[in-house]
Parts: C-alpha cells; sequence; structure tokens
C-alpha cells in the first residue's frame, strides 16, 4: 500500500503474555505509517487469538504469517514474512521487545540509501518484566529510568540507554564500542538490498543468523549506522530452552563461508534453486 512507509516484522514462538505487551506498544508510535507482519514460528491458538483480538482493535494493518511448529525456524518464517511486506523498508524485531513511542519515527529519520541501521535492546530482569503494564506502555512510564529504579532496576553504564538525548545520544552512538551489526531484536533497511541478498540463510536456526544477513549486506557494498541509543526498545526477560550447541556451532561455519568467500547470496534463502 502506498501509504505504508514501514513494514515491521515481530518475529514470536508461544510466548502471547510478552506479545501483547509489544503489540501495545505499537499503538502509541509516533510514526503512523507502518503495518505489522507477525512472524509466527509455530505458535498455538493463545497466540493466535491475542493477534486476532489486537488485529480488530487497531486501524493499521496487522497480518499473522505462520508455519507449522518445525523446533526452532525463524529464518524461514522471516523470509516468508519479508514476502507480505507492502512498505519498501523494513523494520525487524522481535516479539519479546517493547518499543518506545519514537521507535519508528527513529528508524524512519535515520534511514539513507546505501545503509542498514542497527539498533540494540535494554534487557529487564524478570521481575519487572512482569509487572509492566497496558497503562505502564501507554503513559510511556516504563521507560523511565526512575520508574525503572522504583522496581528494582539498578544503576548502571547501560542505563544511559534509556536517558540519553540530543547531543549525548548521539555521542554515545559514535563512541560505542559495540559493532553495528544486523540484530534481528532491532534493525531496518530496504527491502530491495534484503531481496538482493536472497534474505535469510534457512539451513541457520539459533545463533548468528540475523548477523549473517548483516554480513551480506555488508558483502554487497552496504554500511551500518549505529542507532543503539536512539531507537529504543525494552527486551523482557525469559528462558531460552530451543538452544542447542550443535545450531550454533553450524551456524558458525556458515558465517565463516560467508566471511571468507565474501558472500552477497544465499542458495538456501527466499528464492530456491
Amino acid at each position: 500500500m502506498k501509504d505504508r512507509q514501514i513494514s515491521v516484522i515481530i518475529s514470536t514462538y508461544n510466548h502471547p503474555q510478552w506479545l501483547q505487551k509489544v503489540l501495545w506498544s505499537y499503538e502509541q508510535q509516533t510514526f503512523k505509517a507502518f503495518e505489522l507482519i507477525i512472524a509466527d514460528d509455530g505458535s498455538g491458538e493463545e497466540t493466535k487469538s491475542t493477534i486476532d483480538n489486537f488485529a480488530n482493535s487497531v486501524s493499521f494493518p496487522v497480518k499473522h504469517v505462520w508455519h507449522k511448529d518445525d523446533g526452532f525456524q525463524k529464518t524461514k518464517i522471516l523470509n516468508k514474512a519479508i514476502l507480505a511486506c507492502d512498505a519498501n523498508y523494513i523494520v525487524f524485531t522481535d516479539g519479546d521487545c517493547i518499543a518506545r513511542a519514537d521507535f519508528l519515527q527513529t528508524h524512519m529519520q535515520y534511514r539513507e540509501q546505501g545503509y542498514f541501521l542497527s539498533g540494540g535492546y535494554f534487557k529487564l530482569p524478570m521481575k519487572i518484566s512482569e509487572i509492566i503494564s497496558k497503562e505502564d506502555i501507554v503513559t510511556g512510564s516504563c521507560f523511565e529510568i526512575e520508574w525503572l529504579k522504583h522496581h528494582g532496576l539498578k544503576s548502571s553504564f547501560k542505563n544511559n540507554k534509556i536517558s540519553s538525548k540530543g547531543l549525548k545520544e548521539n555521542f554515545l552512538n559514535y563512541f560505542t564500542p559495540t559493532t553495528a551489526t544486523w540484530n534481528g531484536h532491532n534493525a531496518s533497511g530496504w527491502k530491495s538490498d534484503i531481496l538482493k541478498v536472497n534474505g535469510f540463510d534457512e539451513r541457520m536456526q539459533y545463533g548468528g543468523e540475523d548477523r549473517e544477513l548483516g554480513e551480506r549486506l555488508f558483502n554487497i557494498g552496504l554500511k551500518a549506522k549505529q542507532i543503539r541509543y536512539s531507537a529504543i526498545c525494552l527486551h523482557l526477560d525469559h528462558k531460552r530452552g530451543y538452544v542447542k550447541p550443535e545450531m550454533i556451532e553450524k551456524n558458525q561455519k556458515i558465517r565463516a563461508v560467508t566471511k571468507k568467500e565474501k558472500r552477497k547470496w544465499t542458495d538456501f534463502g527466499i528464492r530456491k534453486n
């Protein structure tokens, strides 16, 4: 659709309570010309009901892209979600990341041909993750340091991710030692660039599968902008029972080949040979 300037892909799997909080945060976005694509890696009926009820209550489009549960297959459902996007610019995030009200406006502000955007997240402990309510999201109080500290957040340099504004925010983006990479919880790029490298490598499961896409984007000549102190999302705590050492080992081997051979394309992506 012509009026949708951003497609937001949110990946999820069987955590409807966290997904509900994330969805509420997109009702609060100051930037309105977007659609939501839920990339669902095989969740059950409770997640479907959560998405359906939300979609029926908001004015922007919400698409639920689902496939049958077959273990951790995030790359496959993300590729399907990419094809469902109507906008020419895509923001990628996860179903455990609550977006601050200016999240999409920030991605819109910094987007530029020849670049992708690399954001971060602010990780919350389980106690705070559980108590965040819809009201806290609507008012934005859960993004305020004093509110977070009142509910048990400890002092840390990382708190600058939430509190930095203006010159300080720009300074930290520029001088952070963290490399600007493609991060699945908070990254964005032009749909044409993502299609140019054939999307995600579907051989890959958990562990660096997002980074590998970014490495191929670098190999076609793209650069990355660091916006980890500007595009803010709160990462809700959860267990990762799906993580297996063999997944990570396999992914590391694929990434090593991508880097060594400067691969721009995967034969295991959106288009299959």
